[in-house]
């Protein structure tokens, strides 16, 4: 079967392409009458109903480095990178319960804007400064580069082609403003879903004929006989993945670290929920963690498909790089070359939807933060709703622009083939995380924490990840392995030799980080303070954070969903 686009699916697409961009234009048609208004742009403020706000926040958060990244992590090592996914849920939840209820109660609208209230203008510009750096440098770039290169291998196009085309779209949703976001990342969503699952239910219909059976059922029963050793949850450490996803680490480690500062502690998904009021902010959290317990069936599963299908003898020339080696970020765009004329464009579509919602979402993120909390405060602080607005869209181009010079000068390079691009970014990203959670987690919850201490959490938390990536080729770590804190990993010297080097997984890192940042903070905080009473403690008391019955029903759904899936996958 062909797996390129034909005409069909190229109309098929330009039908969604209108669809969405007449939308957007219809919402920023309702709302012009607001458009010098910065909370309107910004944050839709009062506008996002619930649903628009779950739906965002999941159309911003999955993008090619999930349906690229994940299903070629699916395929390597199987449903358990799905912890991301699962954890996700809960994650929500404790945002919405206990983040949410601080953020609205102090009006917190930005990032930045909070670590001024709460620790001092130089901490706040330090990071408004290091937050635009890694949103444009890193996270822009690398959605870019590696949404492109998901295109490229569907599609007739050039990835410069595709990069301009995928900014162009992503600009245009992004100057309408954040209800423009908000509500055609409903569609985006939908379109995403759709898409996905027929990718999917393709991919298992297939499994099943090709070992005689027929139905998606009979599909999904022989990807899990043939590719049982796929299917496990939490890893041992025999097994060779164990450096991704260390054992427990994913239900009481690390990855609460990674899950808790994405969700709670990034301008980038919390501005969709800041500017509704707190029940609602709360019931859009809820829909997208319900929302996040089936997206391993769309980004992980076609993972494992393609690798059963891989060991029955399909993709043998598809899934190798341009030096013959075999490259798992191919599975994903290898299950779309079975879909049919028509419904391989709706994938395509969803593929696209999910890049140019999470380029349009940080592009907003981007703006908000460059020009409320760098342009406003110390460049032109006397700058009139009208000019902020303008300066807001101003910036999305910009920003946009030099993505695009990024991705063309330093894509390959970064995330060029055969790399896992998912969990490259995760580890990556853990290098700054942990000091960033530590420092918002006492921000919120204890009165105490000084400026000071959060400067050693956000630079020391840095330092500490660097000196324990690199610690292994100082000094042999083999010695930690017995009480579990380094694993054996094989690597090659520059003549190809093998050798092995013990590492410390990078999701217990983290947890070492934090764990570092928080006892630095407390005992530098303890220090300055000698006593005193902090005066920039933020306003926190129990009754913030009482839930409906209503709320509560759907907390306890989904961590039962949560609880039977670890069981049964464990």
């Amino acid at each position: 079967m062909n797996g390129q686009l034909q005409m069909i699916d190229y109309l098929v697409f330009g039908f969604y392409f209108i669809v969405v961009a007449g939308y957007g234009y219809w919402i920023y048609q309702r709302k012009r009458s607001k458009e010098a208004s910065t909370t309107d742009f910004f944050l839709a403020e009062g506008s996002l109903t619930w649903w628009a706000i779950g739906a965002s926040l999941i159309a911003s958060n999955i993008s090619a480095e999930q349906f690229i990244g994940m299903s070629g992590s699916g395929y390597k090592m199987g449903l358990a990178i799905a912890s991301y996914e699962w954890m996700a849920a809960a994650t929500l939840l404790i945002v919405a319960i206990f983040f949410l209820p601080v953020y609205l109660k102090n009006k917190i609208y930005t990032m930045p804007q909070f670590l001024e209230k709460r620790y001092n203008s130089t901490v706040s510009m330090v990071m408004a400064v290091f937050w635009l750096l890694l949103y444009i440098v890193v996270n822009l770039m690398s959605i870019l580069y590696l949404g492109a290169m998901a295109v490229k291998s569907i599609s007739d196009m050039s990835i410069v082609a595709i990069m301009a085309l995928m900014s162009v779209f992503a600009i245009a949703i992004t100057v309408g403003g954040m209800k423009v976001i908000g509500y055609t990342d409903v569609i985006q969503v939908l379109v995403l879903i759709i898409g996905g699952v027929a990718a999917t239910y393709i991919g298992l219909e297939t499994v099943a004929a090709k070992f005689g059976t027929s139905g998606v059922m009979n599909g999904l029963s022989t990807v899990r006989a043939q590719a049982d050793d796929h299917f496990h949850m939490v890893f041992d450490r025999s097994n060779p993945n164990y450096i991704d996803l260390p054992g427990l680490s994913v239900l009481i480690g690390g990855m609460w670290i990674a899950n808790l500062n994405y969700w709670g502690c990034n301008q980038y998904i919390t501005q969709r929920a800041l500017g509704a009021d707190l029940k609602t902010a709360r019931s859009g959290l809820l829909f997208a963690a319900f929302l996040k317990l089936f997206m391993p069936l769309i980004v992980v599963l076609p993972g494992i498909i393609a690798f059963v299908l891989h060991q029955q003898g399909d993709f043998q020339q598809t899934m190798l790089d341009s030096n013959g080696k075999e490259d798992v970020n191919k599975a994903y765009s290898n299950i779309l070359s079975l879909l049919p004329e028509g419904l391989k464009g709706l994938s395509f579509a969803a593929l696209t939807a999910a890049i140019v919602a999470s380029l349009a979402g940080k592009a907003n993120s981007i703006s908000t933060i460059f020009t409320l909390d760098i342009y406003k405060k110390a460049i032109n602080p006397n700058a009139d709703e009208r000019q902020l607005v303008w300066l807001g869209r101003v910036t999305v181009v910009v920003a946009m622009i030099l993505a695009f010079i990024l991705a063309l000068l330093f894509g390959e390079q970064l995330m060029g083939e055969g790399k896992q691009g998912f969990q490259y970014i995760q580890e990556y990203t853990g290098f700054v995380s942990p000091g960033i959670f530590a420092m918002f987690i006492l921000g919120f919850f204890w009165k105490g924490t000084t400026s000071n201490g959060a400067l050693f959490a956000t630079i020391g938390g840095f330092v500490f990840s660097v000196f324990l990536k690199f610690l292994p080729g100082m000094m042999d770590l083999s010695g930690l392995a017995s009480i579990g804190f380094s694993v054996p990993v094989t690597k090659k010297d520059d003549a190809g030799l093998e050798y092995i080097i013990y590492e410390i997984p990078f999701l217990d890192r983290m947890l070492i980080v934090f764990t570092l940042c928080v006892i630095g903070m407390w005992i530098i905080s303890k220090l300055e303070l000698k006593g005193r009473k902090n005066p920039k403690g933020l306003e926190v008391d129990s009754s913030m954070f009482k839930i409906s019955g209503g709320f509560l029903a759907g907390t306890l759904i989904v961590a039962g969903v949560l609880i039977a899936l670890y069981g049964m996958f464990w």
